[in-house]
């Protein structure tokens, strides 16, 4: 147990560096244009994701909304069920998914794309 801390620090700073050094490859672009996309936002930052990805995109609209980014979560189930007004032009959409073929995600994307907001998905690769 001894060192642990520093070993999770570690580890921590190592997929950090993965991560940069999958941004700067080919993934690049993209992931530049869905942070244009956030930045230059008019409205807010709509977040969903199901299951595991539901936490994790709760977690992304607090730290937004935390630190100076409208944002909010936007559960899909409750979405397709009534919720969905909350997302409004000049919104942007980011979805995660882990494996990308989530059905309640990509029944929620129908909708999105015919109320012409853009959106960022996240998926697992």
């Amino acid at each position: 147990m001894k060192n642990t801390g520093e070993n999770v620090v570690r580890i921590e700073a190592l997929a950090l560096n993965a991560l940069a050094d999958r941004i700067a490859g080919p993934m690049g672009a993209a992931f530049q244009r869905g942070v244009d996309l956030m930045f230059c936002c008019a409205g807010r930052v709509v977040v969903t994701g199901m299951g595991k990805s539901g936490l994790i995109a709760r977690k992304i609209a607090a730290t937004l909304s935390s630190t100076g980014t409208p944002a909010l979560y936007l559960h899909p189930v409750e979405a397709l069920h009534g919720d969905l007004g909350m997302v409004v032009r000049g919104d942007v959409v980011l979805a995660l998914s882990a494996s990308g073929e989530t059905e309640e995600i990509l029944a929620l994307l129908a909708t999105i794309k015919r109320l012409q907001v853009p959106l960022i998905s996240m998926t697992g690769d």
